[in-house]
């Protein structure tokens, strides 16, 4: 597999578990930020009436395609470069939900604020955005190892962080949706649920 990643074949059995009736009851996914689909492939298994979208910036975009190819899945759109920066790079249809995971804390704030913007629109009424990563609460990490992690991202890129909570979900009320889950997950990182009004 191309680009394969082994934070994604650690995390991916429990946030299946823990989001699990979402997904159920949905049929169509968009997934922000896939990089190898290991997350994509494990959902659609578990739950074959999926129909995802995959995507991803244009540096990974055709290795993700490569393993979408290989797993002989007929689950799967072809993937697509996505810049949330750029409104015409989002879909013009709706999904049931939106899924990401570990990609607001590698993305500048101002990116975070355009995914939020530009996300909303491709929800269906009462869908749901699922987010996946570490937090910080009230500015404070919720273990030494984010912050020893958020040191680490900042080395990289001075422009991305670990988000805080609160931050995060007013971009999500003032986009139209509200917080219905916010689930501790192993490693000290957070499932966040939020739906869209009706």
């Amino acid at each position: 597999m191309e680009n394969f990643a082994p934070s994604c074949e650690r995390n991916k059995h429990v946030i299946l578990e823990r989001s699990h009736h979402f997904f159920e009851n949905a049929n169509k996914v968009l997934e922000i930020g896939s990089y190898s689909g290991q997350h994509a492939f494990h959902f659609v298994e578990q739950l074959p009436h999926l129909i995802w979208q995959a995507t991803d910036c244009e540096e990974h975009v055709k290795k993700l395609q490569l393993n979408i190819d290989n797993s002989g899945s007929s689950n799967f759109a072809r993937a697509f470069t996505l810049d949330v920066s750029n409104s015409l790079n989002w879909p013009k249809c709706q999904y049931d939900i939106i899924y990401s995971a570990n990609t607001l804390h590698i993305m500048s704030w101002r990116h975070v604020e355009q995914f939020f913007e530009a996300s909303v629109g491709c929800i269906e009424v009462s869908g749901y955005l699922i987010i996946y990563g570490p937090f910080k609460y009230r500015g404070e990490y919720t273990s030494q190892s984010n912050a020893e992690f958020e040191s680490w991202l900042k080395d990289r890129d001075s422009q991305s962080g670990i988000r805080d909570f609160e931050a995060v979900n007013e971009l999500a009320i003032s986009a139209g949706l509200k917080l219905i889950e916010d689930i501790p997950m192993p490693a000290n990182n957070r499932l966040l649920i939020w739906q869209k009004n009706p």
